[in-house]
């Protein structure tokens, strides 16, 4: 499931008209190059929800057949949220399957991290990076086996225990659902995973290359010169 549904406030005017996954990045939008990731791994169905100028989205991957694929769109009234976006669908769901954030560039090796979420045997599995300002994302501490031993959302500088942050990139499997509520806004950083891990459930975190992250008009447009001057390179 690609999570394509926010209405990227902070990078406007870039998104008054188009959906932050629409932005181009290397000549193409941010959104196709993680189907192309997708696609690489052998993912053929792909779920993709839908809030802020879908049109734009619909309009240029359709049904999803010129990427060898399918694709089912989730149209979303009121914005639900990373995981009740997730619920919302839960139906069209067979585990384990891959929850990526749309918005992100990932290198992610899909198909080692689906194989240490089908070895370890957890409920599911996160992939996390070094970053270098852990408080704009969701921290965790891992144990030496990837156990995931402490979460916190977007911590303050003196709360902050590691550097190893939420990448948007998940291996879940079904039961997830279970434990998101329907028909309302859920998180998976602000509400999923802490609940998960006070219930004892096994979360995994897996390490993977840095993502490259737009969240705001400056960093777009840093990733933009980046590119321009052979500094980033995209697969």
């Amino acid at each position: 499931m690609l999570l394509a549904a926010g209405e990227g406030t902070r990078l406007r005017p870039y998104t008054e008209r188009v959906p932050k996954p629409v932005l181009p990045l290397a000549g193409k939008p941010i959104l196709e190059h993680n189907l192309d990731l997708l696609r690489r791994h052998g993912v053929r169905e792909v779920i993709i929800n839908l809030h802020h100028h879908p049109d734009a989205v619909t309009s240029y991957f359709g049904d999803g057949s010129a990427w060898g694929m399918h694709i089912t769109y989730s149209f979303e009234e009121e914005l639900l949220g990373t995981a009740g976006a997730v619920k919302r669908v839960e139906s069209l769901l067979e585990g384990p399957f891959i929850v990526l954030y749309a918005d992100n560039l990932t290198g992610c090796d899909l198909a080692g991290l689906v194989a240490f979420h089908r070895q370890r045997g957890g409920i599911g599995t996160i992939g996390v990076y070094e970053c270098p300002d852990p408080t704009v994302s969701g921290i965790f501490d891992l144990s030496e086996d990837g156990r995931v031993l402490r979460f916190q959302e977007k911590p303050p500088p003196h709360a902050v225990f590691s550097n190893l942050a939420n990448a948007g990139v998940y291996v879940l499997e079904r039961e997830v659902a279970d434990y998101i509520p329907d028909g309302q806004f859920s998180d998976f950083g602000r509400d999923v995973f802490p609940d998960l891990l006070r219930r004892g459930k096994p979360l995994l975190g897996w390490r993977i290359p840095p993502i490259v992250k737009v969240d705001t008009v400056e960093m777009y447009e840093r990733v933009q010169v980046d590119l321009a001057t052979g500094r980033l390179r995209l697969t």
